[in-house]
C-alpha cells in the first residue's frame, strides 16, 4: 500500500513566497505610476489623452503578455518564464526612469506590462502544481498577496519619494527614482529563482519524470511523490495540448466559468476604486488631503483581508467565499450608489467603499486566480490561463477607460456608475451559485478528470 502523504509545507511554503514576489512587482508596477503620473505629465508636458495612455500603456502590454505566456510556459516551462518575466521588470523599471522623449516611456511601460501579463498567468499556475491539495487555496492566495502588499507599499514609497525635495525636484527627477526603484525588487525575484525547482506537472508532461520525482520527494517523501507520480502519468497525454481543445465538449465548461469569473471580478469596478480613488473622494466633497488619507485606508483593508482569504479559502472551500463575498459586494456597492445619489458623502461613503474592498479581498480578489489555475488538465493549463488572463486584462482596460467618461457624464454620474457595478456583482452571485464547483481538497489530476465524467 502506498504510504500516506506527509507533506512538507515548508518547501512549498518557500516555492509560493518566492512566486508571490511576481505578484508584489505586478502591485507595484501596477500602481506607481499613480504617484508619478502628476509630476510625469509637468515634465513632458502631456495633455489629457496622453496622460490617459500614460496610465494605460502598461495594461496594453498586459494583453499580448498574458495571450502568448501560456503557449509558452507550456512548452519551455513554468520557471524560466518566471526568469522572463523578472528580467521584464528589471528593463522596465531601468528605461522607465531615463526616458528622453514620451514615446520611449510609453515604450518602457509597456515591456512593464509584458512581464505583468505574463507573471499574472504563470506565478497562480506555478504556485498550485507545486502545492500539495490540502494547501493549495492558501499558497495559491499569496499570489494575490504578493500584488496588494505590491500596491499598499508602493503608495509609502512614492511618499517618501515626494518628501526627498520640492516640486521642481519631483518634476524632474523624483517620478524617475519612483519608476526605477522597482529594480531593486526585480533583481531580488530573479536570484530568488535560482532556489526553487520547476514545475513537477511540467516535468511529466515532457517526460522528465525523474526530475519530477525529486521535486516531488521534497514535498512529501518517496511514498508521497510515487503515488503523486501515478496519478499524474494516468492524467497525462503524450501530446501537448493545443488552444482547440479549449473549445471542446470536455472543457468548454471550466472555459466559460475561468472568464466569466475574471470577467466579473474586473467589471464590479475593483479598478475603477483602485485608479480613481482619489478623485472618487473628491468628487463627493472630500478635501484632497482627506481624499488621499480614505485612499491609504482601502490600501489598508484590501491588504488585511487578504489575509482572511488565506486563512479561510482551504477551511471553508472557494464557493462559499465567492457567494458571500459577491453578496456582500452588491449591497456594498449599491450603498455607495445611493450616497452619490443623495449627495451624501464623509465617513458613510468611505465605510462603504471599504466594505466592498475588504469583500472583494477576501473573495473575487484571490479566488478567480485560484480557480482558473486548478480548473483545467495538465496539458492545456498554460493556454487556457492564457484566455482567462487575456480577459481580464482587456476587462481592465475597459475599466480603467470608461470609468472618468461614466463618472462625468450628465446622463450616468457616479450613483448610476455604482449600481451599474453592483448589477455586475449580482450576477456574479448568482453565477457562482449555480454553476461553479467546489475544488478544496482535490488533486489537479481529479478536478481535471471530473469535466470528461461529466454528461
Amino acid at each position: 500500500m502506498p504510504q500516506p502523504a506527509s507533506y512538507s509545507i515548508q518547501f512549498a511554503l518557500f516555492a509560493a513566497a518566492v512566486t508571490a514576489i511576481g505578484g508584489f512587482l505586478f502591485g507595484y508596477d501596477t500602481a506607481v505610476i499613480n504617484g508619478a503620473n502628476t509630476y510625469l505629465k509637468t515634465h513632458m508636458q502631456l495633455n489629457p489623452a496622453q496622460e490617459g495612455l500614460a496610465a494605460a500603456s502598461a495594461i496594453l502590454g498586459c494583453i499580448p503578455g498574458a495571450m502568448f505566456a501560456g503557449c509558452l510556459s507550456d512548452r519551455y516551462g513554468r520557471k524560466k518564464l518566471l526568469f522572463v518575466c523578472a528580467l521584464l521588470y528589471a528593463a522596465s523599471a531601468l528605461l522607465s526612469a531615463i526616458p528622453r522623449t514620451f514615446e520611449q516611456f510609453l515604450a518602457a511601460r509597456f515591456i512593464g506590462g509584458l512581464g505583468i501579463g505574463a507573471s499574472s498567468l504563470v506565478c497562480p499556475v506555478y504556485i498550485a502544481e507545486i502545492s500539495p491539495e490540502k494547501w493549495r487555496g492558501r499558497l495559491g492566495s499569496f499570489f494575490q498577496m504578493g500584488i496588494v502588499i505590491g500596491i499598499f507599499l508602493t503608495l509609502f514609497v512614492n511618499r517618501l519619494i515626494q518628501g526627498m525635495g520640492d516640486e521642481i525636484w519631483n518634476t524632474t527627477t523624483g517620478w524617475r527614482w519612483m519608476l526605477g526603484l522597482e529594480v531593486v525588487p526585480a533583481m531580488g525575484f530573479l536570484l530568488m529563482l535560482f532556489t526553487v525547482p520547476e514545475s513537477p506537472r511540467w516535468l511529466c508532461q515532457k517526460g522528465r519524470e525523474p526530475e519530477a520525482l525529486l521535486v516531488l520527494e521534497k514535498m512529501g517523501g518517496a511514498g508521497h511523490a510515487a503515488a503523486e507520480l501515478a496519478a499524474i502519468r494516468a492524467a497525462a497525454s503524450s501530446e501537448e495540448g493545443r488552444f482547440s481543445e479549449l473549445f471542446s465538449r470536455d472543457y468548454f465548461r471550466p472555459l466559460l466559468i475561468a472568464a466569466l469569473l475574471m470577467a466579473f471580478s474586473q467589471f464590479c469596478g475593483i479598478n475603477a476604486i483602485m485608479y480613481y480613488s482619489t478623485r472618487i473622494f473628491e468628487s463627493a466633497g472630500a478635501a484632497k488631503n482627506s481624499a488621499f488619507q480614505s485612499s491609504v485606508w482601502i490600501g489598508l483593508i484590501n491588504l488585511v483581508f487578504t489575509f482572511v482569504a488565506i486563512a479561510f479559502v482551504d477551511r471553508a472551500g472557494r464557493k462559499p467565499l465567492l457567494v458571500v463575498g459577491s453578496f456582500i459586494q452588491t449591497l456594498a456597492l449599491a450603498s455607495v450608489g445611493w450616497m452619490f445619489y443623495t449627495h451624501r458623502s464623509g465617513i458613510g461613503l468611505l465605510l462603504c467603499i471599504l466594505l466592498f474592498i475588504a469583500a472583494f479581498a477576501m473573495a473575487m480578489g484571490p479566488i478567480p486566480w485560484i480557480l482558473c489555475s486548478e480548473i483545467f488538465p495538465n496539458k492545456i493549463r498554460g493556454r487556457a490561463m492564457s484566455a482567462a488572463t487575456f480577459t481580464i486584462w482587456a476587462s481592465c482596460y475597459i475599466v480603467a477607460q470608461t470609468f472618468p467618461m461614466l463618472n462625468e457624464s450628465r446622463h450616468i454620474g457616479p450613483a448610476l456608475t455604482f449600481w451599474i457595478y453592483s448589477a455586475v456583482s449580482l450576477a456574479s452571485f448568482v453565477f457562482v451559485l449555480l454553476m461553479v464547483p467546489e475544488t478544496k481538497g482535490r488533486t489537479l489530476e481529479e478536478i481535471g478528470a471530473s469535466w470528461r465524467r461529466r454528461p
